[in-house]
């Protein structure tokens, strides 16, 4: 599965009680998901163990942090556990430069899955400033 990076161009909207049932409706829950299986997949013969483990870590911490913040039921536990999720996001994208720097990963593979990084970011910075904490 390839990412392709696009710029987002919706604005997210979200109120925590009203606008969603359940994070699994969250579309950016979704797309970290389906960050973290891309990843798995690039990974599959990564050579570095320990760099491996800690981007699939770093990975599947940004869709648990926001499945667990969710959860929760408090804007102020949520924005707390989606500013997690970005750091994660931040983590991730150090570990493919790295990555590639060191030749681990070509540009081609890097930069679509940096590129979503940016992404999921961005939308996890518009969940944060819409919450009324």
């Amino acid at each position: 599965m390839k990412i392709k990076g696009k710029r987002l161009k919706e604005k997210v909207e979200f109120e925590v009680a009203e606008a969603f049932k359940e994070f699994e409706s969250l579309q950016v829950w979704k797309r970290a998901c389906r960050l973290t299986v891309s990843l798995y997949r690039e990974l599959e013969s990564f050579p570095d163990r320990s760099l491996k483990d800690q981007m699939t870590r770093a990975s599947v911490s940004i869709a648990s942090n926001i499945a667990e913040g969710y959860e929760r039921n408090s804007p102020k536990d949520f924005v707390r556990f989606l500013r997690i999720a970005k750091g994660s996001t931040g983590e991730l994208r150090t570990q493919l430069y790295l990555s590639q720097a060191v030749g681990l990963l070509s540009k081609e593979q890097t930069e679509p899955l940096v590129a979503e990084c940016r992404e999921i970011s961005a939308m996890l910075q518009g969940f944060i400033n819409k919450i009324k904490l």
